[in-house]
């Protein structure tokens, strides 16, 4: 135990902004600082519950937003060390957290007073003259307390508590197993040989990571999230391309102690059994009933609607890879590990383009000044000075300083960019702290990506797809740090879980804008910007192998509908995971073992430990707007002021505090007409 006066989670932070000072900050603060937030949670919520006069908006609604700072501070402070940096320390206090963490979120979201006292203030709505922000509030927590289950009897409800924090204890295993499963398959190299045709950088990469785990001289090639390796694209040897990719297929399942497929069984049992507690037939119709998609049947319309032309087009894809192999000196059948190396090979001949050439032109440190902040502060005026001065929670994650046009502070902004052994796979935007004007709190985001750092002295040299990544997260960021709402619900990106990737998937639209490319993309040893033939080709090229890659996401997608579409009965009788699998995707045409799901279930981390469960569809879903809004950004001049002062205004600056489809239609002046989006995919045809 440490003491509660001088725990720093439980102090007002001195730091700018109110960053936690990670310095003074210990493993062992944690838990004692989420009992003390808990127990002063639960007197905030006593003292709304107890008033005997009749709700207000003011001794309610305003009360129930000031309630929990402190846990959600000490919360955001953690959990932002648990999946950037979770040591062997921080681990074991993760699940020791879940269940005490799902049980306390219980006690306030189930609490019949407080739902009694949010009832009645909803069932007056049109008697209290609130402006559109507090209206759109009651509304939220009404719907969200219902949805959480605040209308059930005791008995329903004790059933609902220990249904919730077994499923966070299996949440928190899973993320755990997977982590684990990633370093233990790490694949191992003996020889450069093996590696042939990795950039310099990379090379060095593996070298450190091999000398990082005490085998020095061998070469260590750690895995990313996906199912395909980025360095399939580029290795000779094809018997290291089917190691990497089996190495990656296999985790969380190979029936050693971190096999995810029963922790992910009884997730999915139990997430049907509290779907159907709640009145729902299955999880899935549990999740989309509070999503702008509104029912599982939407989601499945639009993903079969899309998978029929993908997977054509991933078939003709494959016919024009199967005939560069057979012109070969030794052709074969071509598998799933080699369609990256063959696809490159077929992008040289068509547009005679090779992406893996691209590296010396996007150099990390360049992208993100010249390329991510530049778009940043033509499109909204913002600018970014890094404070070398302020703390982050790693020596890796960087902090920067944002101000507006006017001078006036906006947050702050941190980057973490490599990948290490204590970091989940992927990459993400989370907060540290949310904006709100009841708190006067401004925002400060994080962006975490996983790219190979590079052995000392070496730069760091982006592929395309990582300069991607980063715009898209950054995009995460912008929605964090612009949202200015007055209470902490509808801070930053909390808006629907089909909504959230919109604003992310608009900013990629600027890596290919000229001027900004232009700014970027220059040759780390020469500075000469990429050349305009090479530019032109990267247009050509967009469409291309986009039947691959819609069908690996529609494969994903689908895999998690199919999961969640269960109803108790139906999830204990699976038996066979993989099985399982290959019926879901049998069933909606994409059962091409070439091209495999962007994720299996037992490494799907979106579903069974991230926030995506039933809502993974939730990419192409938002890709319907994304695609749309491009198309106006295109037609009203591009990257200008008045257009990203437009987007901030009416989409990002307005969070979560009005109906997101409302407020797309305030932006767009019409519903998103998804013609762009079959466009961009080559699915109109």
């Amino acid at each position: 135990m440490t003491d509660a006066a001088t725990n720093p989670l439980l102090l007002e932070s001195t730091l700018p902004y109110g960053l936690p000072d990670y310095r003074q900050i210990r493993p062992e603060h944690y838990l004692p600082a989420f009992e003390a937030a808990f127990a002063e949670h639960r007197r905030e919520i006593e003292n709304i519950t107890r008033v005997r006069s009749m709700p207000t908006f003011e001794n309610t609604m305003v009360a129930l937003e000031r309630s929990g700072d402190l846990l959600g501070r000490v919360a955001r402070t953690f959990y932002t060390v648990s999946s950037a940096d979770a040591t062997a320390q921080i681990q074991e206090i993760d699940e020791a957290l879940a269940p005490l963490m799902a049980a306390h979120q219980d006690a306030v979201q189930l609490d019949g007073q407080l739902y009694g006292r949010v009832k009645t203030l909803h069932d007056r709505l049109d008697d209290l003259a609130l402006e559109p922000e507090q209206r759109y509030l009651v509304e939220r927590h009404f719907r969200e307390m219902t949805h959480a289950g605040a209308g059930l009897d005791d008995a329903q409800k004790q059933q609902l508590t220990e249904l919730n924090q077994r499923l966070s204890v299996l949440t928190t295993t899973f993320e755990k197993n997977l982590l684990a499963d990633t370093n233990d398959l790490a694949v191992v190299f003996d020889d450069a040989a093996e590696l042939d045709g990795l950039t310099e950088g990379e090379l060095s990469a593996a070298a450190q990571n091999a000398t990082d785990r005490g085998l020095d001289g061998r070469y260590v090639v750690t895995l990313t999230l996906f199912t395909g390796h980025p360095y399939l694209s580029s290795l000779t040897n094809r018997e290291s391309r089917r190691r990497l990719m089996e190495a990656s297929r296999s985790r969380g399942s190979r029936g050693n102690e971190h096999d995810n497929r029963e922790v992910l069984r009884e997730m999915v049992r139990l997430r049907a059994e509290r779907a159907a507690l709640l009145g729902y037939d299955s999880h899935a119709a549990y999740v989309t009933s509070d999503e702008t998609a509104g029912s599982p049947e939407a989601v499945h319309a639009l993903l079969r609607r899309l998978a029929v032309p993908a997977a054509r087009n991933a078939r003709a894809e494959q016919e024009a890879l199967q005939r560069i192999v057979d012109a070969e000196a030794a052709p074969f059948a071509l598998e799933a590990h080699d369609w990256a190396f063959y696809t490159e090979k077929v992008r040289a001949a068509e547009y005679d383009l090779d992406r893996t050439a691209l590296r010396p032109w996007f150099e990390a440190e360049r992208v993100l000044q010249d390329g991510v902040f530049r778009a940043a502060t033509a499109l909204y005026g913002i600018t970014f000075t890094e404070r070398e001065d302020l703390p982050a929670y790693h020596p890796d994650a960087r902090v920067f300083e944002v101000h507006n046009a006017d001078g006036s502070p906006q947050g702050l902004f941190i980057l973490d960019l490599y990948t290490r052994d204590t970091k989940r796979g992927g990459a993400w935007m989370n907060s540290i702290v949310s904006q709100s004007r009841l708190r006067g709190t401004l925002p400060i985001v994080v962006n975490n990506l996983n790219v190979p750092k590079p052995a000392a002295g070496q730069p760091t040299l982006l592929t395309l797809d990582e300069v991607t990544t980063l715009f898209h997260e950054f995009g995460h960021a912008l929605h964090g740090l612009f949202a200015t709402v007055t209470y902490p619900r509808f801070a930053g990106t909390a808006v629907f879980r089909d909504f959230v990737e919109f604003p992310s998937q608009v900013n990629e639209m600027w890596i290919l804008w000229p001027e900004v490319l232009a700014a970027y993309a220059r040759h780390r040893e020469t500075g000469e910007p990429l050349p305009q033939e090479v530019v032109d080709k990267l247009h050509a090229s967009e469409a291309f192998n986009q039947g691959f890659a819609t069908s690996e996401y529609l494969a994903a997608s689908w895999i998690d509908q199919a999961w969640h579409a269960l109803d108790a009965h139906a999830a204990a009788e699976v038996t066979d995971v993989a099985a399982f699998e290959a019926a879901a995707l049998a069933d909606i045409g994409l059962d091409n073992p070439t091209v495999p799901t962007r994720y299996s279930s037992t490494y799907f981390a979106h579903v069974f430990s991230g926030g995506y469960s039933a809502g993974y569809y939730s990419y192409i879903w938002s890709e319907v707007l994304d695609a749309d809004t491009v198309e106006w950004f295109r037609e009203n001049g591009g990257l200008t002021r008045e257009n990203g002062d437009r987007f901030r205004q009416r989409l990002l600056g307005v969070g979560g505090s009005k109906d997101p489809l409302e407020a797309y239609r305030d932006f767009r002046g019409r519903d998103a007409d998804i013609a762009p989006l079959l466009k961009r995919r080559g699915l109109d045809a």
